[in-house]
Parts: C-alpha cells; structure tokens; sequence
C-alpha cells in the first residue's frame, strides 16, 4: 500500500475546502440533468449535463497529487462495496491513512469520467463531502486550523 501523506498536499486539499459549503447545500439533490430540450431525442441521443461547480470541483480534484492510481486496490483491501462502506471507511481514517481517503475520492473523480452517474452518487450520497471534511479534521490534527 502506498503512504499518501496529507500534509505534503496541504495547499491542495485547503483548495479543495472551499467546495465544502457547496457540496453541503447539494447533499442529497441530484446535481445533473438529461439534456433533452428541442426535443434532442429524435434526431440525437440525449446526454447529462451537469451542475458547472461541480465540474469545476471535478477538475480541479483530478490535477491535484490526491489522485491515488491504484485506488482499485484500497477498494479490495479494504472490501468496499457499498455506500456505506466507504463511509465507515472515512469515519475510521486516522491520519496515516490518506490512501484510504485519496483512494475513494479518485475512484468518484475518475470514475466519472466514464460513467458520469458516479459524481452524481458522489455528492447525492455525501461523500465528497465526508472526505474533504475528513482530511481538513486530519490535518487540524496535525497542524494549525483550516479555514
């Protein structure tokens, strides 16, 4: 298992707090929609469209180092299968486990990609939100309040 260090990626995550008020205010809704006006379906197929803050927070997750590759793993260690597996799993991280941490939110950042529904249960389901709620209280631990 790799050792992600929270703290060499400080300025990132303390970037990434900033979307917490927002992904609090979304929890539970759903943050993306059908594209289906002028009635697209008879000549196109529709597509989502989704909320821009949440593509800005998207963007701006994946260029960080808290993209853990090998996320798939932390999955299989850890047998995170459901929703409310991974919100134990964030509830028990303590702080020498930000590749638990970093492995979730890549699988929700990345999986997107391809499969566009994932950010939506990301935020639906809260756990964009209790990850980055997470790694601030780890880092507050260790160092000075965030923000």
């Amino acid at each position: 298992m790799v050792d992600i260090q929270l703290t060499e990626h400080r300025a990132e995550i303390e970037r990434l707090l900033a979307y917490i008020p927002w992904l609090e205010e979304k929890s539970g809704a759903t943050v993306s929609r059908v594209y289906n006006d002028n009635d697209i379906s008879k000549t196109s197929v529709s597509f989502p469209v989704y909320d821009a803050t949440l593509l800005s927070f998207v963007k701006e997750a994946d260029a960080t180092g808290l993209m853990y590759d090998n996320y798939r793993y932390i999955y299989s260690a850890y047998g995170l299968k459901t929703f409310e597996d991974e919100r134990r799993a964030i509830e028990d991280a303590g702080v020498k486990d930000g590749d638990v941490l970093c492995g979730i939110l890549t699988r929700y950042v990345k999986g997107g990609i391809t499969k566009g529904i994932v950010w939506t249960d990301a935020v639906r389901e809260g756990i964009f939100l209790l990850v980055l709620k997470k790694m601030k209280k780890l880092l507050e631990i260790w160092d000075a309040p965030l923000a």
